[in-house]
Parts: C-alpha cells; structure tokens; sequence
C-alpha cells in the first residue's frame, strides 16, 4: 500500500501553499491530491478572461444553493475552483486581506492566536507586493500581488475615488496595511501580467521535489479512519479505487464546500443527518457543515455620458486586439482583472470597522463579459460584508458524485436585510456626488423607479447574486464548544491525524475578498503541522475610526 506522510486532499488556494511549505523539509513525502486537472489553458492565465473558466466545467464544480427561502426560492450560483490552483485559478483575483478588527473577532469567537498581529506576520510572509516590503507588505514571498494597471488605462476609476472622498469618506492609499477604511486603489493576484494562482506561485516552483507528487484526476470518496485516527485516504483515479496510507496526518484543504461534505461521508459529523443519507455515524461532531457563510452583492450600474467606459471594448475584434497584445506583450487591458478602484466603508455608526465593500467596473456589463445596454455605461458591485445570516451544507448520499445540498439562508437576518437598505442609500448619494457628474448619465439598476423600503427589498430578492466567497463550515473553536470543529491548529475535534485547512475553518467572514485570508491561514497552519515556533506577533496598532460610536463617516 502507497504510504506518505502527509495527504493534502485539494490543489487549491491552501492546498498549494502547504504542499509548498510541507515539502520543503525533505524529510516529509508529501502527497497533494486534485478531483481537477492541470491549470495551464489560456483563459486561466489571461486575467481579462476571468469568466470563461468559471463557465466551464473543467474548472468549476458548478454547484447550485437550494432554493433560498429569503430571495424568493431562487437557486444561488456557487461555483468552486476544480484543478491545480482551485478556486484561486477561477475567481476574480482580488486582493483583499480583510480588516484588522475582523482577526479580533476571530479571537473572541474561540480562535486564540488568531488575532490581527498574529495573522500580518503570515499575510506578509505570503506576498511580494509590487510597491516593496514595510511594516505591513511583503516583498520577497511567494505570491505576486500588484495593483493592475494603477488606474492609468481610465478616468472613471479617478472619479469614483473623488467621489468618495466628497461623500465624506478617507481616501487610501492602501487598504490592506494600516486603513482599510475609505476609497482607493484595488489590488490583485496578477504578476506580470499573468494571473498569480497559488498553482504558479506556489506548487509549480517546487513540482520537481523529489519528496512531493501530485495526484490529478483523483476524486477522494472518504477518509480512512482506524477507530479515532485517520490513517489515509479511499480516492478514485480515472474510476480505479485506491487506498493511499498517511503516516502522519490527512490535511483536508478541499474548501467549504467539499471539506465538511467529505468529512460527513467518512462518518463525522451530526449523527442523525448521516443515518438519514445512509452513512454510519464513526464520530459525533454536530458542527460540520454548519455555520455557512458568504458575501452577496448586486451591479448597481449607469449610463456614462462619455465615451471612456470599456463598452466599445467588449465586441469580437476589440477582444481579440486586446487577447493579442496580451499574448505578445503582457500588459494592457488583457493584464487586469478591471477592478482597480474600490471602497470600504460602514453603513452606520457604532461599528468598529468597514461592513460594505465597493467593487468599480468602468462597463456596464454581465458577468460573462457581454454589455449590458447599447453605448457606454460603468457599474459598482456592492453589498454588506458581515452577514448574520447562516446556513449549512450537508451530504445528500454517501456516495461522492452526489452533489451536497447548500442552504446559505441569504437575507434572512434582520440586520442583513437592514445593512442592505442601507447600502443602496449609501451607495446612490456616493454616485451622485460632483466628481461623477461629468459621467453619470442616469441609473440603468435598480433604476429611479425604485425608491420605498418595500420597492428595493423586492429588487434585491430578485437581484443578489454571490461573491463566491463561502465559509465557516468547519469553524475553528475550543472543544468545549459543541459546534467548533477544528482546534486552533486546524485538528479536527476528537480525531487523531486529521487537520482541515481552508476557508471553512473560519469563524466569521473577513470584510473581503477571501483568497488572501486562505492563503495566510494555510501558511499559518504550516507551521503548526511542522511543528515550528509561530512567527512573532507583529508590533502595530490595531485602529478604531474616529468617533465610531457616534459617526458613520
């Protein structure tokens, strides 16, 4: 029987950094296992091209919610990364660390350790930031982030900016060192000009290590468990069954969907749901798969009144103009992911930090890539990022082709459904400063039409769409919590040998993309799984904005 030491279970955006990190001791082999193949095709290295590998099933898993009582009974897109990189070789390379206060939260949640200055440590060990290395960037790390094209390529990302800033908002400079509040620059996983999956940055520098394979086409069915140890892995490879042993330990990096859904089909998990899908129960931990959590976010768009948004850009020939100097050249408007402008702010007083996230786009435009209207037009994507909402994926079958049921439970809360009436005030009275005047043409969505209480929740129900950024579904706590399911190392609750590593350890969601967030938790956990003394807490100031309590800006 094939025996390593450690078993990765997902080549994804934590999958890729510890078999980077767990590698590099010589005395490990080391073993990460991929359902997906490689990443190398085109559109996954194009980052213009971000939604054709989204659309296509190679890529992504392509799972569906249930229908969501709270929008309507509508079925959520909730597409996952398939293949080396995983989610972070499909989404639309963000860069977001989150804010400060949102590792605090951690800590008081029961994720001691967890805290902000003990996370920056690892986010700056990550990065090579385009700008060089401070007291809160990275310079010589793994993963290349840059700031796109810096805003040169269009005048609309300027005016958004300024138009916060009139609105009575911060400008800065760098949302993810010491403010995130305000508005400013975007960053994103793109070096030189190509995509920076952790596939690339991670995985494909070390794939020559004698003591690390690789094992793509290789769908885990469950988890070999000898009483309360796991001992390995049961994976299909191309439809033939194998048994691979772990000496010492199975690190489930599979995300918060697969993670939980893998664990149940292995017998961990709530009894009585197991029993009812046909698994037999081994281990009791009622947390798993509960606890689901994601950010939702609508296209607010316009009309633009000049000819500079990039709707003359979106037909056939101007594509492929574009494809071509990116093949040639690297650069232009093949190399950015077009969010290069966005926003963090607080949609009342008495929060200590930013709840609603500010995408800009200078096109109004589909998430496929085609326009949205005739002539020019730009669009925000925005939304509440600290839901309280939650919801739960669970098994269907014990069988790993069926597709699990996920129920998020969106805009069920009354504080989400609060936070998102206020956004769109917010947001209208920000597009509506002087700095947009010269562009804003008019509100194509939600439109002038609608106004009253009433009026935007049913828009919204009918619009929301996803982030794509679940989690929480294996969350960190102390064992004395019934509903924790992993350890502060990322130990699984009463299991020997069995870690979870991804972004459904996470207490509460960060104010963020997520992919950054996964990326440092993985280097984190790396060197709890080496055994190595944490890096030193960071010695910076954890802010409050002024007035807080009082003031909303």
């Amino acid at each position: 029987m094939e025996e390593f030491d450690h078993i990765i279970v997902g080549a994804g955006s934590a999958g890729c950094v510890l078999a980077n990190r767990l590698s590099a001791e010589s005395s490990n082999r080391v073993l990460l296992v991929e359902a997906g193949g490689g990443d190398q095709h085109l559109f996954v290295q194009m980052p213009t091209a971000l939604s054709y590998p989204m659309a296509m099933n190679r890529f992504n898993w392509g799972y569906y919610s249930d229908p969501e009582p709270g929008l309507d009974g509508r079925r959520i897109s909730c597409p996952r990364g398939k293949g080396l990189g995983g989610t972070s070789s499909i989404n639309g390379m963000v860069y977001v660390r989150g804010n400060a206060q949102d590792y605090e939260e951690w800590e008081s949640l029961g994720a001691a350790g967890w805290g902000y200055r003990d996370c920056l440590p690892y986010f700056k060990r990550a990065e090579s930031w385009v700008g060089g290395g401070n007291r809160y960037r990275g310079k010589s790390g793994p993963l290349g982030v840059s700031a796109g094209n810096e805003m040169r390529l269009n005048p609309l990302y300027r005016a958004f900016i300024d138009a916060g800033v009139e609105a009575g908002y911060p400008e800065t400079i760098d949302y993810n060192a010491e403010f995130q509040e305000g508005f400013g620059p975007m960053h994103m996983t793109v070096r030189d000009g190509v995509r920076e999956s952790t596939s690339r940055a991670y995985l494909k520098p070390v794939r020559h290590r004698r003591n690390l394979e690789v094992l793509t086409r290789a769908h885990v069915q469950h988890i070999e468990l000898d009483g309360d140890r796991a001992t390995g892995i049961s994976v299909e490879v191309l439809a033939r069954p194998r048994t691979i042993r772990a000496r010492k330990e199975v690190i489930l990096a599979a995300g918060s969907i697969a993670s939980p859904a893998l664990l149940q089909r292995s017998g961990i998990g709530d009894h009585a749901h197991l029993q009812s899908v046909g698994v037999t129960p081994t281990h009791s931990l009622p947390g798993v798969g509960e606890n689901l959590q994601d950010h939702l976010e609508v296209y607010f768009q316009f009309h633009c009144k000049q000819p500079v948004s990039l709707n003359n850009k979106l037909d056939l020939l101007s594509k492929g103009l574009i494809g071509a100097r990116w093949l040639l050249l690297k650069d232009g408007l093949g190399a950015t992911n077009h969010f290069e402008s966005c926003a963090f702010i607080r949609s009342r007083a008495g929060l200590k930090s930013p709840d609603i996230q500010y995408h800009f786009l200078p096109a109004a435009m589909r998430y496929d890539g085609t326009p949205s209207i005739a002539g020019h037009g730009f669009q925000v994507h925005v939304g509440p990022n600290k839901p309280k909402s939650r919801g739960q994926v669970r098994i269907t079958a014990g069988d790993a082709a069926a597709a699990p049921s996920i129920k998020f439970n969106y805009y069920q809360h009354g504080d989400d459904i609060a936070a998102w009436q206020q956004c769109i005030h917010l947001t209208r009275e920000i597009m509506q400063q002087p700095a947009m005047a010269a562009y804003n043409g008019g509100e194509i969505q939600p439109g002038p039409e609608v106004q009253s209480a009433d009026e935007i929740d049913a828009w919204l129900k009918q619009n929301i769409e996803s982030a794509y950024h679940p989690a929480g579904t294996c969350r960190m706590g102390p064992a004395s919590d019934s509903m924790a399911v992993v350890d502060t190392a990322g130990c699984v609750h009463g299991i020997d040998g069995l870690r979870v590593v991804d972004a459904s350890i996470f207490p509460s969601l960060p104010n963020g993309n997520i992919n950054a967030p996964v990326i440092m938790a993985a280097e984190k956990l790396a060197d709890a799984i080496l055994h190595k003394t944490p890096l030193p807490a960071a010695e910076v100031p954890v802010h409050l904005p002024e007035n807080w309590e009082t003031q909303q800006r």
